[in-house]
């Protein structure tokens, strides 16, 4: 029998194939698993001290099959993800950022086999190797692989609380507007039908139709977004928490005005953000199927309208909004007005004083339901008046503060 020395360094991934090797072989009797036992263990070792870090990794990960398939272990879990992060941590070992890329690759195919079977330990090894991995690429390729098992497992609560990053994952990473794409495509699809994430699912329906810049490169992919085009619109106009898009002007969306089967959903999208609740009302007399194929229910679209309608009165106002002027608008009684001012204020769409005497709201605020170059080009002007002003008041500050000096070192002089 061959004599294996055991490193402190190296005992742990020597400890992994001795460990799945007698379990392979347990069945084989003492004669037949020994020797077997001996020979995998020689192999490993012979891989550790050449340094073939790609080939040591594909012998314990052979043996991982055996740990995922094997009734006898007791605390399976456990034992699988202790090998798995054994075998992870040859990334770090791996003499080339390719080797260790070859190395996560292999790792990660056997994860994304049968996704559905343990997800959540599957996604959390995953995400050790991502730590463990330098290449920014790499990292990409190992987050993607990460939604595809949790799309395939239906294991959303795992994933989810890496989107608040994804951002900031997206430029450490570098990739491009085409992986930016899918990366928000897959996320979206995982949020889609989960309960209580409808404002990120939407938000991920943005930034993926974002992608779409309407040149020719993505003219045969832009016709594969009318469905997420759609499944936005609806989404914002649902939401009781959203009163402001940018998807009207998006090519990805902007293409469903010409579109027979969407066009009126793009024409609904643009009551919504361009319009007061008279359109929507007639919209909706004349599509009233259309509303409840989508899910929409007219009466949390009559509240919404009512809201967008008194945005859209305090864009176009020169501060002050008339009491008769908001009850026209929005189609109440007398004695509602000041029920929906309140009800603005309280969703942050709306700062204002209320004028009781005089029946008038004064705007401080408002929310712009699309902020486009116009809003940008008013916000510039803004600023540009407040930083004269801040100006023009140092400039105040400094003369004073001169005068100031002057007379005290006249008044020194005069003491003398």
């Amino acid at each position: 029998m061959a004599t294996i020395v055991n490193t402190t360094e190296e005992e742990p991934m020597l400890a992994v194939v001795r460990f799945t090797a007698e379990l392979a072989w347990a069945d084989a009797g003492a004669d037949v698993a020994e020797p077997e036992v001996t020979r995998l263990c020689m192999e490993a070792q012979q891989h550790i001290l050449a340094g073939r870090w790609l080939d040591m990794a594909s012998l314990m990960l052979a043996s991982a099959d055996l740990l995922l398939q094997s009734p006898r272990l007791p605390d399976k879990d456990k034992d699988l993800e202790c090998i798995l992060a054994i075998i992870c941590n040859l990334v770090t070992k791996a003499r080339s950022e390719d080797e260790a890329l070859q190395i996560a690759e292999l790792i990660c195919a056997k994860l994304t086999q049968q996704p559905d079977d343990k997800p959540a330990l599957r996604l959390k090894v995953l995400f050790s190797l991502y730590n463990l991995l330098g290449s920014p690429y790499g990292k990409a390729s190992l987050y993607k692989k990460a939604l595809h098992i949790a799309a395939a497992a239906k294991a959303a609560d795992c994933i989810t609380p890496t989107f608040k990053n994804i951002d900031s994952f997206v430029s450490d990473w570098g990739i491009g507007k085409l992986e930016q794409r899918d990366l928000f495509l897959a996320a979206a699809r995982i949020l889609k039908d989960h309960k209580g994430m409808n404002k990120e699912y939407f938000n991920f329906l943005n930034k993926y139709l974002a992608t779409f810049d309407g040149s020719g490169d993505d003219a045969d992919a832009i016709n594969d977004a009318k469905e997420e085009a759609v499944a936005a619109i609806i989404e914002f106009v649902k939401s009781s928490d959203l009163y402001q898009c940018d998807l009207l002007n998006m090519p990805a969306v902007a293409q469903l005005d010409k579109d027979e089967k969407y066009q009126l959903v793009y024409e609904l999208l643009k009551i919504f953000l361009t319009q007061r609740l008279d359109s929507y009302l007639e919209f909706q007399s004349a599509n009233s199927a259309l509303l409840k194929g989508y899910g929409l229910v007219h009466e949390e679209c009559v509240t919404k309208m009512r809201l967008m309608s008194l945005l859209d009165l305090s864009s176009h106002c020169a501060g002050e909004i008339p009491y008769p002027a908001i009850k026209d608008a929005l189609q109440i009684n007398d004695d509602e007005v000041e029920y929906w001012i309140v009800k603005a204020i309280s969703c942050k769409i709306l700062d204002c004083k209320v004028d009781q005497l005089n029946q008038v709201i004064i705007v401080s605020r408002h929310t712009e339901r699309i902020f486009g170059m116009p809003q940008w080009q008013s916000l510039r002007a803004k600023l540009g008046v407040w930083r004269g002003n801040i100006a023009s008041a140092i400039n105040t500050i400094q003369a004073n503060k001169v005068t100031d000096d002057g007379s005290q070192g006249i008044q020194g002089l005069m003491i003398r």
